[in-house]
């Protein structure tokens, strides 16, 4: 199949994606219980103000009719305007987007910064004591859930040692030292548990590429163990560990949203999850939208990713 033609696909694959998704989360808000109206006016609010409000706001109107109302505004690059606070939701995705970003980029080194040691020395030694004493590690890290880590890095690190804040956030833009310090906690508690994931899957592609043809040669030829591993075994491995990145952004993102409230971060999860409680419908559907664009993006480019990893793939 030509190359223009795959690209149409995935991009109609893409917008079909958002669509759904954009529709069902617009439908489970609509589904809570609660009104907006009582967030914005108050409990000592009239009736009739209420009812005011609502024809203002089209909540009247049939859900169907408002999603579109709402998907046109969208294709014309208007996210609304937030009830609670009448700020454009565009203008507070983009201010809350910065810190999500650092904290997902930040667990990611932090995964992939312990996995790959890791996943390299179980596989090297694997079936021997230090192989099992990592996967016990690995399965530890994977079985705790992140709010529970966090509280115990908390526990441990801010209130026991003081070495590190519970809570709060230094931009960048104002303190580099500051602002790594603040994110140090809670990317370390976002990244445990895919550190896990990534070291067990390495491990496992490592073990099998090392029983390949080539790598057999590679030894025959004289080179050492480290330039085998390092050079002709990690590459070809690593294709796995791409496509677990791509597709544990969704983990990442949702770790994120608990992270960022337990660690008082104002990034687009803690923006959303306040949104949810005071009803502020565009304002969630702004987000939504955000992170499905977001997540559809990175496992697009994953996909380009693989090229470049392993060039077989590009003679395919």
């Amino acid at each position: 199949m030509a190359q223009p033609v795959v690209m149409i696909l995935r991009l109609v694959r893409l917008l079909l994606v958002l669509l759904v998704v954009t529709f069902l989360s617009y439908l489970l808000l609509n589904l809570l219980p609660g009104d907006p109206t009582t967030q914005i006016l108050g409990l000592s609010a009239s009736e009739e103000a209420r009812e005011q409000l609502r024809r203002e706001l089209s909540l009247d109107d049939p859900l169907f009719t408002r999603y579109l109302a709402w998907l046109g505004e969208l294709v014309a690059g208007d996210l609304g305007t937030s009830y609670t606070t009448s700020v454009p939701v565009t203008e507070a995705l983009a201010e809350r987007l910065p810190v999500t970003l650092e904290l997902l980029v930040a667990a990611q080194l932090v995964a992939l910064g312990l996995a790959l040691p890791i996943g390299v020395a179980a596989a090297r030694r694997a079936g021997r004591p230090l192989d099992q004493v990592l996967t016990a590690l690995s399965f530890g890290l994977l079985s705790t859930p992140v709010f529970v880590l966090g509280v115990l890095l908390i526990l441990v690190f801010a209130v026991k040692w003081q070495v590190l804040p519970a809570t709060g956030w230094t931009p960048i833009s104002l303190d580099l030292g500051w602002n790594l310090t603040s994110v140090l906690l809670p990317a370390v508690t976002l990244g445990c548990a895919q550190t896990a994931v990534y070291a067990r899957l390495l491990r496992t592609d490592l073990i099998a590429t090392l029983q390949e043809d080539y790598i057999t040669l590679a030894r025959a030829r004289g080179l050492s163990p480290r330039r085998i591993l390092w050079r002709h075994a990690l590459r070809p491995s690593a294709i796995s560990l791409v496509t677990a990145v791509g597709l544990n952004l969704g983990a990442l993102i949702g770790g994120a949203v608990i992270i960022e409230t337990l660690f008082g971060l104002p990034g687009v999860g803690r923006l959303i999850v306040d949104s949810i409680f005071a009803r502020d419908y565009l304002t969630v559907q702004g987000g939504v939208v955000l992170i499905s664009v977001g997540y559809v993006l990175v496992n697009f480019a994953v996909d380009l990713v693989y090229v470049a990893v392993d060039p077989r793939i590009r003679r395919a």
